[in-house]
């Protein structure tokens, strides 16, 4: 069974959450909500099945203050799973979300950081997911640091980045040492073309596999019973993605 680009990165993302017990997910993510809404299908009757908190729209959202009870929640340590996105990420996880340019007078601005930097610290296991590959957005250095992807010793910090997921590949982030390392390249890309589109340096193992594709019963779960459950939130993606899909 053929997928789209949108089923594939859900997929990704859901094999991403299989060890994950409570996921938050923002405003604006049409994918990682899928993603997280699959992965709690396929948990499905498990006494440690994956647990989902959406913010955004009445269906899957649990909330009655907004982003107020996210970020109480996150605090809480309820959450172990969030969703990050930048303009631009640099090599050590830093995300910008102010705008390009040199501060304070900016060529580009826009929404701002919100509760981001926040959620970067509190939350344990962060994926950050941008599906434009290019270096236009993976840069040596942001311009901005709305929220940093690593603080200086001693710093109380039980949240950061765990992974990237972009069009191209699936990157591995070592809070340690600071740096990416590629995990996997998706099916029809390469490593040099991840380089070439990439601004900032990464690691490289000898050995770099092809990040597998979804199973057609995967596919099948995603669009018959996932679509139905996203589109409550997100009505034009889902006529986009799934009513199009082969």
């Amino acid at each position: 069974m053929n997928c789209n680009q949108e089923e594939f990165l859900i997929c990704t993302i859901a094999t991403l959450l299989e060890s994950s017990q409570h996921v938050a997910v923002g405003m604006a993510s049409p994918v990682p909500g899928s993603a997280a809404l699959l992965a709690r299908e396929e948990t499905k009757g498990r006494i440690d099945g994956l647990r989902l908190s959406m913010i955004g729209g009445d269906a899957n959202n649990p909330f009655t203050d907004g982003g107020r009870e996210l970020f109480d929640c996150s605090g809480q340590g309820r959450f172990d799973t969030f969703f990050l996105g930048g303009v631009q990420i640099d090599g050590q996880a830093n995300i910008n979300l102010v705008g390009t340019g040199e501060y304070p007078a900016m060529e580009r601005r826009f929404p701002g950081s919100f509760g981001s930097a926040y959620m970067y610290f509190v939350v344990p296991k962060v994926i950050l997911f941008r599906p434009e590959h290019t270096r236009r957005v993976f840069v040596p250095e942001v311009d901005f640091i709305s929220a940093p992807g690593t603080s200086e010793e001693g710093v109380y910090r039980p949240g950061g980045p765990h992974a990237l997921v972009t069009e191209l590949c699936l990157m591995i982030f070592d809070r340690k040492r600071k740096r990416f390392q590629l995990a996997s390249v998706h099916p029809g890309h390469s490593v040099e073309e991840v380089l070439d589109n990439t601004g900032f340096e990464f690691d490289i193992p000898e050995t770099v596999p092809e990040t597998l594709g979804p199973t057609d019963h995967r596919l099948e779960l995603l669009r018959t019973q996932i679509s139905p459950k996203i589109a409550k939130t997100y009505p034009e993606f889902v006529a986009r993605v799934f009513e199009t899909a082969d």
